[in-house]
């Protein structure tokens, strides 16, 4: 979703690229391990830590987001319509 200013995660920008390329390989090594018949139990591990580094990159984009785009809107008045926004993204994270 664009909302035309500059994202408050350009400072991770290089980090969050590196934790997503990171996932990407993760994320063919379970196609691996399922197209190699791997057990049950080692899949569900990885699969696990897939998501604990989605997170991950989540959490950093919140932080960032919060203290960037959240930040600058209470600053500037605007506030209430960004704090409602925070919830309902962090409501759809939890998911």
């Amino acid at each position: 979703m664009l909302h035309g200013h500059n994202c408050s995660y350009i400072d991770n920008k290089a980090n969050l690229l590196r934790r997503l390329r990171k996932i990407e390989g993760q994320i063919k090594g379970i196609q691996r391990m399922i197209e190699n018949e791997k057990y049950c139990a080692d899949i569900l591990i990885q699969i696990a830590a897939v998501r604990a580094a989605l997170n991950k990159v989540g959490l950093i984009i919140f932080e960032d987001h919060t203290k960037g785009c959240v930040a600058e809107a209470v600053q500037s008045d605007r506030g209430d319509e960004k704090i409602h926004e925070l919830i309902d993204v962090i409501s759809k994270f939890i998911r």
